[in-house]
């Protein structure tokens, strides 16, 4: 196939057809998109990219990865209280391989007709095999929420469990086992992220900062501390654990995996002691579990502690370069 006729046969149709938007006015078909932003919003638009080998196995289903690559864009979108609403795709391929291209465009389609989101152009090249998307959407003008508005005395708060994700790498890469009841629960953290698109919903007008979970906790929440000028003092106990990473890893180790280990893609945000009530009603009518894990002081730094000690022995977590 050429690539205008893996475009037409594989994206044009399909991953537009389950999600057919009015302010979609023009997608994919010429040199760019046109799209009506609702008004009194603003744009919020996040671009990742995925390389085969570093951010995903090489023998990964490719319907799987269409869907992981959408979920991690639309939860950086949640953290940042935004509705989904468009995706571009680019897609680097070593070759034109129908049966993995057939595989990827059904993961896609279904996320996006999951989540009413549209796919509204892209690129397609040769080479190593490389996911680029950008997915855009919109929040209520002045609503969203950024990690810079955190202050001394709010609480910190994650949804979710913890440290999930990262097992599952391990049992996918041979270097952990376990039965297979905890395996499944645990590969399919880490294969098929929920992003937090209605808790981040929520947390407008609630949460002072917020951002997602990609590589983990004990690095992430120093962005947070570095944009608000605090620090961050987080009670290791009151980390949200699964009985599934417990019983695979025993508590101590499913501790240090929830601290360091990345791609869990739950929401990480603090909220005001006033606001407390709040948030409670809001996350619950969301029905999205959530922990207060420690609290934001004066200064700067993140510190752990372990039954009220100073914990000074911790890893960082995962960084590029």
């Amino acid at each position: 196939m050429t690539e205008f006729e893996l475009i037409e046969r594989y994206f044009r149709d399909g991953c537009q057809r389950g999600s057919k938007r009015k302010d979609v006015l023009f997608g994919i078909g010429d040199d760019a998109a046109i799209l009506r932003a609702p008004d009194n919003n603003q744009l919020v638009v996040t671009t990742d990219t995925l390389v085969e080998g570093i951010h995903f196995l090489k023998d990964i289903d490719p319907k799987v990865l269409a869907y992981k690559s959408v979920a991690v864009n639309l939860s950086d979108l949640a953290a940042m209280g935004a509705d989904p609403a468009w995706l571009t795709l680019a897609l680097t391929l070593p070759k034109s391989d129908e049966a993995w291209l057939a595989g990827f465009a059904e993961g896609l389609n279904q996320i996006c007709e999951y989540y009413g989101i549209a796919l509204v152009g892209g690129d397609t090249t040769r080479g190593p095999l490389t996911i680029t998307l950008t997915a855009m959407g919109h929040v209520p003008s002045d609503r969203g929420i950024y990690r810079h508005g955190a202050n001394p005395g709010d609480w910190i708060f994650v949804t979710g469990t913890l440290g999930d994700s990262a097992a599952g790498l391990k049992l996918l890469t041979g270097d952990l086992s376990c039965d297979e009841d905890l395996k499944e629960f645990l590969v399919t953290k880490h294969l098929r992220p929920v992003p937090r698109v209605l808790a981040g919903r929520s947390l407008r007008g609630i949460a002072s900062a917020c951002m997602d979970l990609s590589d983990g906790l004990a690095g992430d929440i120093k962005h947070i501390c570095k944009a608000s000028e605090v620090s961050a003092h987080i009670n290791i106990e009151q980390l949200p654990l699964s009985s599934a990473l417990q019983q695979a890893l025993g508590e101590a180790n499913a501790q240090s995996l929830a601290i360091v280990g990345g791609e869990d893609y739950e929401l990480l945000f603090t909220v005001p002691e006033n606001r407390k009530g709040a948030l409670m009603t809001a996350l619950g009518e969301a029905g999205v579990n959530h922990s207060c894990i420690g609290q934001m002081r004066g200064g700067s730094g993140v510190h752990f502690y372990r039954d009220g000690e100073l914990v000074t022995d911790l890893v960082d977590s995962f960084q590029h370069f």
